[in-house]
């Protein structure tokens, strides 16, 4: 058997070939002689069954006079009602096969509802890489977008050996749909159809079988479904073990979501606090940021992170400023209190105000256990926790 020749090459070899796309579905399936058949023959279509011919003299029959039949399916996943899909929010490689007990301690992470374990490998067309899925048709196709899992030929395809391209993949590498390429060092691939799979890195999926038979690595990569934007990264990696590559499959959600926080934050309904005349004044006009804080918290964690001002640091730890902010910290709920145009760490004027919006982003406003541990995130203990409200209610009870 003779080598085929490049995807540029093999772009020029025009062959009779019929193109059906399902446009809304974004899936691109090759139909050639083969499609249903075997290699033996074209493939008939089957005979269609004469409508019985109805008059007026010949009423409908009723419901319980028509016999149900149960004829076999014609293609692969057609006659059943649609799959309710489980998009994946989290794609994982492992260094190795994943252990049993790691994919049930993967299933009972939070916000986690759903797991499957599949085989992964790269093969080479041409000297092109390309990395590829080894699954089960009938257990993956909730893994996939609803037009592709209603879409039977697709299906169809990976039983029969062949390879559904990811579409980006098909346009990045100029394949032609039903077309044969080379494996390098390997057997004849047909690319029977190309949908958006959603699968980040993902250049295609292939049967498992069709895996086992090129060398693919059994049981390495994770697909994990559960509440969008929810599931933890850092949680899957250390479960997987060094080595592991985590992929945020619904990274746009994630990022959309941050944002949307960041502008419902009080920050950004009440801009400044001007420039106040005492610290006193400060942290009860910085206190309104948060309704439900009183200024009272504010101005014991003032006390106790810097004495007023009077040592705004660094720390041991590197915390700047009279609140005593890590830079990271400051990055993200830093703000221009006193609208001079600057976030400044250093000055009380912002980072009082910028210390409300922390606490608050906590939900201190609505009090009880909710304020306890507010403060708590404020400082990771819970005796600087009982420290401030004993300061706070000692403010109360003098500036009452």
């Amino acid at each position: 058997m003779s080598g085929l020749p490049s995807f540029r090459a093999v772009m020029l070899m025009v062959a009779a070939v019929l193109v059906v796309t399902a446009a809304a579905a974004g899936v691109v399936i090759a139909l050639d002689q083969d499609l249903v058949g075997t290699t033996r023959g074209t493939a008939q279509e089957p005979p269609r069954r004469p409508r019985p011919q109805q008059t007026a003299q010949t009423p409908a029959p009723r419901l319980d006079q028509i016999v149900p039949t149960a004829e076999p399916v014609k293609d692969f996943g057609e006659g059943g009602p649609s799959v309710t899909v489980t998009p994946p929010r989290v794609l994982a490689v492992a260094a190795g096969t994943v252990p049993k007990q790691t994919r049930f301690r993967l299933g009972e992470l939070a916000h986690v509802q759903k797991v499957i374990v599949v085989d992964a490998g790269a093969v080479k067309v041409s000297g092109t890489p390309l990395n590829l899925l080894a699954v089960n048709p009938a257990e993956f196709r909730s893994w996939t977008p609803q037009p592709v899992a209603d879409q039977p030929a697709v299906w169809s395809a990976l039983a029969r050996g062949e390879l559904v391209a990811d579409a980006a993949a098909v346009k990045k590498f100029g394949m032609i749909l039903g077309a044969y390429y080379q494996v390098d060092g390997g057997p004849r691939l047909r690319v029977a159809a190309s949908a958006s799979l959603g699968l980040l890195g993902v250049d295609g999926i292939i049967s498992a079988d069709l895996g086992r038979s090129l060398g693919f690595a059994q049981g390495v990569a994770v697909l994990l479904h559960g509440k969008e934007g929810k599931i933890s990264q850092a949680g899957v990696r250390k479960l997987l073990g060094k080595g592991s590559q985590v992929v945020l499959l619904d990274a746009a959600a994630r990022t959309a979501k941050q944002q949307q926080q960041q502008q419902s934050r009080p920050a950004e309904q009440q801009v400044t606090v001007g420039r106040p005349r005492s610290y006193l004044e400060l942290y009860k006009a910085s206190a309104t940021r948060c309704p439900g804080l009183s200024w009272t918290v504010l101005a014991a964690i003032g006390q106790v992170e810097s004495g007023h001002g009077r040592n705004n640091g660094p720390s041991s730890a590197g915390a700047l400023g009279p609140m005593q902010f890590m830079p990271a910290t400051w990055e993200h709920y830093g703000v221009d209190g006193d609208g001079d145009g600057k976030k400044d760490i250093w000055s009380p004027y912002d980072a009082v105000p910028a210390a409300a919006d922390y606490l608050c982003a906590n939900k201190a406003g609505q009090g009880g256990e909710r304020l306890r541990k507010a403060i708590w995130f404020y400082n990771h203990s819970w005796d600087y926790v009982n420290k401030v409200l004993a300061i706070a209610d000692a403010y109360a009870k003098t500036y009452a």
